[in-house]
């Protein structure tokens, strides 16, 4: 047939077949495919793979790719990227899907980093260590082995853990290692905190001490309480110390002098916690780059602007009920912006800008639950068997660790968080240290550390 004659009759054809009905389509082609040869049938087969498997990843734009990408989970991603060897270069190309995994899964992301093939690495990393967590195979315990009578007090900073016991002195411990660093004789310690030259110390009779750790020298003794001191903390800029007392007072020190600055009065109860911390937020009673003090006991909070006057006055008194039975639980968080406890009704969080509860976290069975660390993305909570970390977008428990039997310290000073920066966000370094330590009855010090990636 002429080429001319051909295109005719094809034109025919094809009018007459688009006006038929979808089965006697079927039936047509059903006919002419049993008058085929193998010719025919090949290249029917060719074509038909074309045009029914169509790579829609190969014929859209790349930015229209990364935009239907953003909508898979990362898994189904990782299963895509085994579809061909384009469809792994696509996928592997597109930055903000697999930043975003990483952010689902709790990562810190660095946004100035814009290499896709660093951020899927990153994602795999994480998820592995996701899966750790999830499987309560994160960490492994280790244990310091020292004191000769009951531990009282940890303090953990930079990799070293300090540890004041009633055998009437103070270790320093490099907790990668195991290795004590320095000892040194003090009286009982029921309070402790240090720096690279210094050791200040609360203790049971009654007063505060400062220690130099080169030479176990006293170089300062603060007196003037009337019951044990609980809790202490201090800034060499402002030159002030402050301390919490089971006498219910709260005593302001210079530091380099032991004079006592002030008393501040209006607690009821025990002042198991202080923190002396730089707000970060601007309200109406202070600004960014105050400093505060927060002094809490076994229902309240009270807030001090310490840095602006030494006579200062009560800023704010905070509590969770008027209901004597509900207690706060031993340890405090406060950030500068937030403020956060827990007690039996739940984890309380404080805007410290307006003071008002932001909210209230009540995971099941939290009667007993105390508050170790708190983040933007984790927490890490405890009771008397497990540690737990909580996820606090969702408010669920991804994870836990069993903990051996102790007692739990009713001022929260014989146990601790250790690194707490992951608490924002893993980043795959920070997962790395001491998570927790707690004393022991046999006087040895149980820590909880973060296991290397697998």
């Amino acid at each position: 047939m002429e080429k001319k004659d051909f295109e005719a009759w094809l034109d025919n054809i094809s009018i007459t077949f688009l006006s038929l009905t979808d089965l006697q389509k079927n039936e047509t082609l059903d006919h002419l495919i049993s008058l085929s040869g193998a010719v025919q049938l090949r290249h029917l087969s060719n074509n038909l793979e074309i045009l029914l498997k169509r790579d829609f990843l190969k014929l859209l734009p790349l930015e229209l790719s990364f935009y239907l990408l953003k909508w898979l989970d990362p898994q189904t991603l990782l299963t895509c990227c085994l579809v061909s060897k384009q469809w792994n270069k696509v996928i592997s190309a597109c930055t903000e899907v697999w930043q975003t995994a990483c952010k689902n899964l709790g990562w810190q992301i660095d946004d100035s980093v814009q290499d896709p093939l660093h951020w899927k690495k990153v994602y795999l990393k994480a998820i592995l260590r996701m899966k750790q967590l999830k499987d309560h195979e994160a960490f492994e315990t280790s244990s310091l082995i020292g004191h000769s009578a009951r531990v009282y007090a940890l303090y953990y900073k930079d990799g070293l853990l300090c540890t004041g016991s009633d055998d009437l002195s103070a270790k320093l411990w490099d907790v990668s290692t195991g290795q004590c660093i320095y000892g040194i004789q003090t009286h009982t310690c029921a309070a402790v905190k240090f720096d690279e030259q210094k050791l200040v110390t609360g203790s049971f009779d009654n007063t505060v001490a400062c220690w130099e750790w080169s030479s176990g020298a006293k170089t300062q003794h603060f007196r003037g309480h009337t019951g044990a001191v609980f809790s202490v903390d201090y800034n060499d800029d402002l030159d002030i110390l402050v301390s919490g007392s089971a006498d219910f007072t709260v005593k302001v020190w210079a530091l380099s002098t032991g004079t006592c600055l002030n008393t501040l009065t209006g607690h009821t109860e025990w002042v198991t916690k202080v923190v002396l911390q730089k707000c970060k937020v601007k309200s109406l009673m202070h600004s960014p780059g105050d400093y505060i003090l927060l002094s809490a006991d076994k229902y309240e909070i009270k807030i001090w602007p310490i840095g602006r006057e030494i006579n200062c006055k009560c800023l704010k008194t905070l509590s969770v009920s008027e209901d004597r039975s509900i207690s706060l639980q031993p340890r405090l968080h406060f950030d500068g912006k937030y403020i956060v406890c827990s007690s039996a009704l739940g984890l309380y969080q404080w805007d410290f800008a307006s003071y008002d509860i932001l909210r209230v976290i009540k995971p099941p069975d939290f009667s007993n639950v105390s508050l170790l660390g708190f983040g933007e993305i984790f927490a890490l909570l405890f009771d008397n068997r497990y540690l737990y970390i909580m996820d606090l977008r969702t408010e669920k428990l991804i994870s836990r660790w069993p903990l051996p039997e102790y007692r739990k310290s009713k001022r929260g000073s014989s146990f601790l968080a250790g690194e707490m920066s992951w608490l924002n966000g893993l980043n795959g370094q920070n997962d790395t240290g001491l998570v927790f330590a707690t004393s022991m009855p046999d006087h040895s010090i149980h820590m909880v550390l973060w296991k290397e990636h697998g």
